[in-house]
């Protein structure tokens, strides 16, 4: 599927779905949990449809309504599925689920999914698993999926270097209901507020843990997570795009539904905007975007690896040079987007120069070209937004990924006044 972007000055109000790192936290945690929980307001997209997907192959109950999940979870028992489970293309799914999987009583959990998953290393995690009483098999012996994973967990002691913090908050959910106490070491993490997030959901489903910072963890087995009604917070990593649209060419984009207090990573994004010198303002009905004389600076993205795509295209229009560092693991995403970003933005003229840990650019004038979105729908979307301040004629492939995280991106885009349109099948 093809998105053809014209130049558009985008100006309004755009509201902000769900977050899917929260929305599959509250699939996974109520999923483990005693009793019947109720997820409100959740994305419902690919990779959280995914996630429903396998907690109903490990035995959860979810009742799924516009607006309003219902789930009767397990009592951290899940079950043994009677097939191999396809996470589709959602690497938090898979993580999450395959440490849950190694609390299994009996038989053993498969798990794979399509060619972008199947390339996601989950090595480290598997060992730490094997380490804590599991029995994880990596099929293929290339420290990625498919794999193999029974249990118990017994608990123990193991140490782990989270290159992607999806294996430590992997950890985390599943030791509480380990049948021992468990020690996690923590030599290398990335992405640390995601790491918030899963402590957040801990303390709400009744957990406890003792931690040094976030380079150990002491946790005790043998605990139990309560039922719980929540409603799930508008998604930063979504936001991305818009909040940093309203910074380019005349547009004037008012983001709602956003909340500066909730522990996501991407919330940095309005820090980044205001610091290269867009006009933000926090009002009452959302956060108002404008643009202001952006400059280049150096950012630190370790946190933020999913704003990586849409930064770069900001950087752009910056004057100057925008740095974009201390990033590798955006290489081990859906693509890898430190190459992919410099490549798509280099078709269309950009002056831009990969390090191995981000990105250099300069400002640009760019050009509409044919560009590939390469299947990671951060990437279309980021092009999307590019190929909306530039003259008409951006071509973009694969723009049925968008649907994995965003599926109304087009429409939110179209109601800012985005000259877009879809056209073409999506490949099965």
């Amino acid at each position: 599927m093809y998105l053809y972007c014209g130049q558009s000055r985008l100006h309004g109000p755009v509201d902000i779905p769900g977050s899917k790192s929260h929305t599959i936290r509250a699939v996974t945690f109520c999923s483990l949990a005693d009793g019947e929980s109720t997820i409100r307001e959740p994305l419902s997209s690919a990779d959280t449809q995914a996630a429903v997907d396998t907690w109903r192959a490990l035995g959860a109950e979810i009742e799924v309504e516009p607006g309003l999940w219902r789930v009767r979870g397990t009592g951290g028992e899940p079950a043994t599925p009677g097939d191999f489970i396809d996470v589709k293309n959602s690497g938090t799914t898979l993580r999450l689920a395959v440490g849950a999987a190694a609390l299994l009583r009996e038989g053993y959990a498969g798990f794979t999914g399509d060619h972008q998953i199947r390339r996601r290393p989950i090595g480290p995690l598997a060992c730490s698993l094997n380490d804590l009483g599991a029995k994880v098999f990596l099929m293929r012996n290339n420290g990625c999926p498919p794999l193999v994973v029974g249990g118990r967990l017994r608990g123990g002691r193991t140490s782990i270097e989270a290159v992607t913090s999806q294996y430590l908050s992997s950890l985390l959910i599943c030791t509480p209901l380990a049948d021992g106490d468990s020690v996690i070491d923590v030599p290398l993490l990335n992405e640390q507020p995601y790491v918030h997030i899963t402590l957040d959901w801990l303390a709400r489903m009744g957990a406890v843990l003792e931690r040094d910072e976030l380079r150990q963890f002491r946790v005790p087995g043998r605990q139990r997570y309560r039922a719980t009604d929540v409603r799930v917070a508008a998604d930063f990593s979504s936001a991305t795009f818009f909040l940093a649209a309203g910074a380019l060419g005349d547009n004037d984009v008012l983001v709602r539904g956003l909340d500066m207090n909730d522990p996501q990573g991407d919330k940095a994004v309005v820090e980044y905007l205001q610091r290269m010198g867009a006009s933000v303002e926090f009002l009452p009905e959302g956060i108002r975007v404008r643009p202001g004389t952006l400059t280049g600076c150096e950012i630190d993205m370790n946190a933020t690896p999913d704003a990586l795509p849409m930064m770069a295209v900001v950087g752009c229009f910056a004057r100057g040079t925008t740095r974009l560092v201390n990033v590798p693991q955006a290489r081990l995403k859906e693509t890898d987007r430190i190459a992919v970003m410099a490549a798509e933005l280099g078709k269309m003229g950009a002056r831009i120069k990969e390090l191995p840990d981000g990105l250099i650019i300069e400002q640009s004038d760019l050009r509409p070209a044919a560009v590939s979105g390469h299947d990671d729908h951060r990437v279309v979307m980021a092009l999307a937004v590019a190929g909306c301040c530039i003259p008409s004629g951006t071509r973009i492939d694969t723009a049925e990924a968008m649907s994995v995280t965003f599926p109304t991106f087009v429409e939110c885009l179209t109601g800012l006044g985005g000259d877009v349109r879809l056209e073409g099948t999506a490949r099965s």
